[in-house]
């Protein structure tokens, strides 16, 4: 299951790539580098999800290890 951070940042990836197609098809470089910076944003965001998923799996495997 993806957490918020997860989820915003592949809809900013996916966002970025729309843009980017967009100003490839109308010649607009200005669209295109947004949708250039959109993905990027989007490709950390969903990057400091993971991260986050991992923290906390870490947290509650050390949980379930001292309950033992």
């Amino acid at each position: 299951m993806w957490n918020k951070n997860e989820r915003e940042g592949k809809a900013d990836q996916v966002k970025g790539r729309v843009k980017q197609a967009v100003g490839d098809l109308t010649g607009d470089a200005e669209l295109q580098a947004e949708g250039e910076a959109d993905e990027a944003v989007g490709t950390g965001q969903a990057t400091i999800g993971k991260a986050q998923k991992k923290v906390g799996e870490a947290i509650e495997s050390v949980g379930k290890a001292v309950k033992r």
